[in-house]
């Protein structure tokens, strides 16, 4: 298979974007990057799109508030979604990229299949609804666990259910403070993300009928050495 046609949706600053651009410029991305779509127009990530000389749109979330009462913020995803389906569908891209995108699109069925996303946890723990960005790494650090790190999956019409792909591990230590896991674990997403790519890219991932992927020759899995054949 050639280079994918990609799209990436983001909503803040754009630093999974910054990296997929430094990884396909060195080579290593299977991968054209040809529309960034963000949820706001603020976002530095559009100004990092706009350097490289990739297509922008801004498909606004504000402007799909219904209320904004007593703390909450109610938006109106299904039509929010619509107006993205209309410009991914539009561009017939090969695969989509959510890299930090803060809102919830339910997609059209055509779409199914090719949009993936990346957690800054080991799915299914810390993550959900409102487990996001620091959040995530506060709650990790919180729980005491010693292991956390990322995890690039096909994205459903829920949060963070989707079949995984791939995982990346790093440790937690016990004098880490949730800046330290973060900075860990962005490295970890550094490497995970292009490689997901690259395995869809060459055809290596599949989706089977109990909706779990598996990736041909398990590649990017480790073989450890107390495994039993």
């Amino acid at each position: 298979m050639g280079d994918l046609r990609v799209a990436v949706l983001l909503s803040g600053g754009g630093t999974t974007l910054a990296n997929l651009l430094n990884v396909r410029d060195r080579g290593g991305l299977m991968a054209d990057i040809d529309l960034v779509v963000s949820s706001r127009a603020s976002a530095r990530g559009l100004a990092i799109a706009e350097d490289a000389g990739i297509k922008t749109e801004v498909v606004e979330a504000t402007k799909y508030t219904i209320s904004a009462r007593e703390g909450e913020v109610i938006r109106d995803w299904p039509a929010m979604s619509r107006d993205l389906d209309r410009i991914l569908l539009g561009g017939k891209y090969d695969l989509i990229c959510m890299a930090g995108f803060l809102c919830r699109y339910l997609f059209s069925p055509e779409l199914k299949g090719r949009i993936i996303n990346i957690h800054p946890s080991l799915i299914p723990m810390f993550c959900g609804q409102g487990m996001y960005g620091h959040r995530v790494h506060e709650a990790v650090v919180e729980a005491g666990v010693k292991v956390t790190g990322c995890t690039v999956h096909l994205a459903d019409l829920e949060y963070d259910t989707g079949p995984i792909i791939l995982q990346r591990c790093c440790p937690v230590y016990s004098d880490d403070d949730p800046d330290d896991v973060a900075a860990r674990v962005f490295r970890e997403e550094c490497a995970a993300y292009p490689a997901a790519i690259n395995l869809i890219a060459q055809g290596h991932v599949h989706l089977t009928t109990d909706r779990r992927t598996y990736v041909d020759g398990d590649r990017y899995i480790e073989r450890f050495s107390n495994d039993v054949d």
